[in-house]
């Protein structure tokens, strides 16, 4: 899992794929139930599985320690 996250624009984007393609993301999806400030959407591929998402408004639907890079992996 890889987070990549733009301050300046308040997106990140996880990917749970080591690398995605060009192309490979054939269909987006948009979820609902995220905080007002903030927009989910999932990126599939031809056979529907999930190889990442985007969150627009990312400070208001993720924790702050994620996206400073203080949050605990593995």
């Amino acid at each position: 899992m890889h987070l990549a996250y733009d301050r300046d624009d308040d997106t990140a984007y996880v990917s749970l794929v080591a690398r995605i393609p060009d192309a490979a993301a054939v269909g987006q999806v948009t979820v609902e139930g995220l905080a007002a400030e903030a927009e989910l959407i999932l990126d599939v591929d031809e056979a529907g599985r999930l190889l990442g998402f985007e969150v627009i408004g990312a400070r208001a639907g993720l924790p702050a320690e994620l996206l400073d890079g203080t949050a605990p992996t593995g």
